[in-house]
């Protein structure tokens, strides 16, 4: 995995999206030596958002099996003031 400096990431832009982009390799940024973002590819974010859509049906189930009375959306929502 490449680490570059926000600074330098800002001077070789084009050359580093083409690296994330077409040779699938992460880039993280990082400013005063501390890690503070990542660039990843599309199929790389896709792949992400998969796991997280899973981990949330998988909660969803879990919380619909839980015992007790189940409240629509819109009624919580409402209760919420949103």
């Amino acid at each position: 995995m490449i680490t570059v400096t926000t600074a330098e990431a800002r001077k070789k832009l084009a050359e580093i999206v083409n690296k994330v982009a077409y040779g699938k390799e992460p880039v993280i940024l990082t400013r005063r030596g501390e890690e503070i973002a990542a660039l990843i590819s599309m199929e790389e974010l896709e792949l992400l958002q998969l796991i997280e859509d899973h981990m949330d049906i998988e909660d969803a189930k879990k919380a619909l099996a839980e015992p007790g009375e189940n409240i629509p959306a819109k009624k919580l929502w409402k209760e919420l003031g949103l």
